[in-house]
């Protein structure tokens, strides 16, 4: 569907005792890649929280393979796997500068109302972002 890469530098307060980056850490980095494959078409968190909607994760799956230290330069490749319904899901491999594969993961999120919590369709700004990225692209959505 859509990829993007994102790059940035692993901070010190990443890390743990060990020397590597703590695990809780890589959520928080597919959650930046996340909104940056998003950006890269045109749309904001903000904008999606202020038309009302919000994207509380619901599933996450990783798969460690490599560690990692402080002040290495690591690259995200996002996958935006799919949207059905309510849902939509990302795939995510991050790689070392060595271009190495260290980690895997997916995520699965839910469309919800910002008021109300419940679920919902995903908003037709998003899918329209998608389509128009996608035929720009040549690329099936």
């Amino acid at each position: 569907m859509i990829e993007h890469d994102y790059s940035f530098r692993v901070m010190y307060p990443d890390t743990d005792q060990m020397g590597t980056v703590h695990h809780s850490n890589y959520a928080k980095y597919y959650e930046t890649a996340r909104w940056e494959l998003f950006r890269s078409i045109g749309i904001s968190y903000q904008s999606v929280e202020e038309a009302g909607y919000m994207l509380p994760v619901i599933s996450m799956k990783f798969k460690f393979r490599k560690t990692t230290k402080y002040d290495a330069l690591l690259r995200v490749k996002t996958t935006l796997k799919a949207i059905k319904g309510v849902r939509i899901w990302f795939t995510y491999k991050l790689y070392n500068e060595q271009n190495e594969l260290i980690n895997e993961a997916e995520t699965e999120l839910a469309f919800v109302g910002r008021h109300n919590w419940k679920p919902c369709a995903a908003p037709a700004f998003i899918l329209n972002a998608i389509d128009e990225h996608c035929k720009s692209k040549h690329v099936e959505a």
